[in-house]
């Protein structure tokens, strides 16, 4: 891959309100000094989203500008949504994946997120960077800043703390990774150092009007199917505060919609007014997958996912499970969400 240059080669202007990324921002460095000229692959999760591919671009491109052959990695390919992030930066599946490179892996709480094939390819990643609340740490190096909006963020903030070149591709690729895992800006996450650094990469060249276009306002006549389905089959429950959605099994092909296409859909389960938790459900061959979102972190969902070997942060998180079916899924969800409102109306009543 040809080396780019910066645009803005120059530290940002604007102190960084978290100290943390000065200290992980010198064992980056110090780590893609060891990697030039070295093969290295970056693996993003399943079903990745804007920052697991965001993320992966921007590693990848600074690396390679650093001399180094990094390739991306994942077991699924780069959603038609985020394409427009890949035009010069190729994607791998496992099958095509370097065996015996060194691995970091990006936006994964554990080493199973990868999926099973590249799990067992890379059992001992050489590093991991991630911002999950339920990380475990998995890797040989191990940045993880929890309190991070995003990946996107924590390493946008490592770049600019090390002076490494951020071009006009990386600046949009680490944009699009805060816009997706803010919520646009809006979720509980979102800080003052969020903002600092989302102005530091439009001035290096990333393009806000394009990345809302090709995120919102790009979506196919099966999604709109998806969504209907989706908003008839909500159902409120724990006195209002719970709201579950459920794709049955098949409506995937009766929509023609895609797996990706779920991307977004839980959000309207939890935008009903008096509702704090919203929950989708997809019913799967042989088992079940559930996201989880909440609008305050005290709920820790990413607990509750926890609870069925999932995971996630405080206000969204997901889960996958085998051999269970919705209707035996579903009661055991909401007790342990009753008991964490429960938990959570009991603490506030005291104070």
């Amino acid at each position: 891959m040809a080396k780019r240059a910066a645009i803005r080669p120059e530290a940002h202007k604007q102190p960084l309100k978290n100290p943390a990324y000065s200290q992980h921002s010198a064992a980056l460095a110090a780590l893609a000094s060891d990697l030039k000229g070295r093969p290295i692959a970056i693996v993003g999760h399943a079903r990745p989203d804007g920052d697991c591919i965001g993320s992966q671009v921007a590693l990848a491109t600074v690396l390679g500008n650093l001399g180094c052959n990094a390739v991306c990695v994942n077991t699924d390919r780069v959603p038609r949504v985020l394409q427009f992030l890949c035009s010069e930066m190729p994607f791998l599946l496992p099958d095509e994946a370097p065996a015996h490179a060194p691995a970091i892996f990006v936006d994964c709480a554990d080493v199973t997120r990868p999926g099973e094939i590249l799990a067992k390819r890379y059992p001992r990643p050489l590093a991991n960077i991630d911002h999950h609340l339920s990380n475990t740490h998995f890797a040989e190096h191990n940045f993880l800043e929890t309190s991070a909006a995003a990946t996107c963020e924590m390493l946008a903030g490592m770049f600019l703390d090390s002076r490494l070149p951020i071009d006009r591709f990386t600046a949009q690729a680490l944009y699009t990774g805060i816009v997706t895992d803010t919520g646009q800006f809006c979720f509980n996450s979102t800080s003052e150092n969020t903002f600092l650094l989302a102005a530091e990469l439009v001035a290096r060249g990333a393009q806000p009007a394009v990345v809302g276009r090709e995120l919102y306002d790009n979506e196919t006549p099966g999604k709109m199917q998806l969504l209907q389905r989706f908003l008839a089959s909500l159902k409120v429950e724990s006195s209002g505060r719970v709201c579950i959605g459920i794709l049955p099994l098949g409506v995937f092909e009766e929509t023609g919609a895609s797996l990706e296409d779920t991307e977004g859909l839980v959000d309207y389960a939890r935008s009903i007014h008096g509702v704090e938790i919203g929950v989708l459900i997809e019913e799967r061959v042989g088992g079940i997958k559930a996201s989880l979102r909440g609008k305050d972190p005290a709920y820790r969902l990413d607990q509750i996912a926890t609870q069925f070997n999932g995971g996630g942060h405080a206000c969204a998180a997901g889960l996958s499970l085998k051999g269970v079916t919705t209707a035996e899924f579903c009661p055991r969800l909401l007790a342990a969400l009753n008991a964490r409102i429960a938990e959570v109306e009991h603490s506030r009543s005291k104070t």
